[in-house]
C-alpha cells in the first residue's frame, strides 16, 4: 500500500511520542506500507517543526534524513503538496487530520482517510 502522510501527521508523530501518528510512523518504518513524500511536503514538515516547535538546525537535519530514508521521493507537478504528492506517487491513500481534506473523501481516485482509519486498515491486513 502506497500512502502519503499529511504534514500534520508527521509533525504529530515527531512531537507526540506514543500517539496514533507515532504508531503510523512505526508501521511505515516496519515496512507495512510505502510512504511517499515530496520536497515541498518535507519542507512544510521541517518548517512547522522549526517555527512552532523550535527545532534547531541539527534536529531538522536529522528529521530530514529520517524522512528521506523512510519515504520514496516523488516530484509532483503542482504546489498543493499532499494532493500532488499522492497523484505523482500513485498513492493508494492520503492520511490526514485535516477535516477539509477528509470531507473530500477522494482526490483523483485516491482515498483520503483519517489516521485512525489508516491504522485500522493496517491492523486488519496484518
Amino acid at each position: 500500500m502506497r500512502v502519503v502522510l499529511d504534514s500534520n501527521v508527521y509533525v504529530s508523530a515527531l512531537t507526540l511520542p506514543g500517539g496514533r501518528a507515532d504508531a503510523a510512523l512505526s508501521a511505515l518504518l516496519g515496512g507495512k506500507a510505502t510512504a511517499l513524500i515530496s520536497e515541498p511536503l518535507m519542507g512544510e514538515v521541517l518548517g512547522v517543526l522549526g517555527r512552532k516547535f523550535s527545532h534547531d538546525r541539527e534536529q531538522l537535519a536529522r528529521t530530514a534524513l529520517l524522512l528521506s530514508e523512510l519515504a520514496e521521493h516523488v516530484a509532483p507537478g503542482s504546489r498543493v503538496q499532499v494532493l500532488a504528492c499522492a497523484v505523482a506517487g500513485h498513492a493508494d491513500l492520503i492520511v490526514t487530520g485535516d477535516r477539509a481534506m477528509l470531507r473530500l473523501g477522494r482526490y483523483e481516485g485516491i482515498q483520503i482517510v483519517s489516521l485512525r482509519a489508516f491504522l485500522e486498515r493496517l491492523e486488519s491486513s496484518a
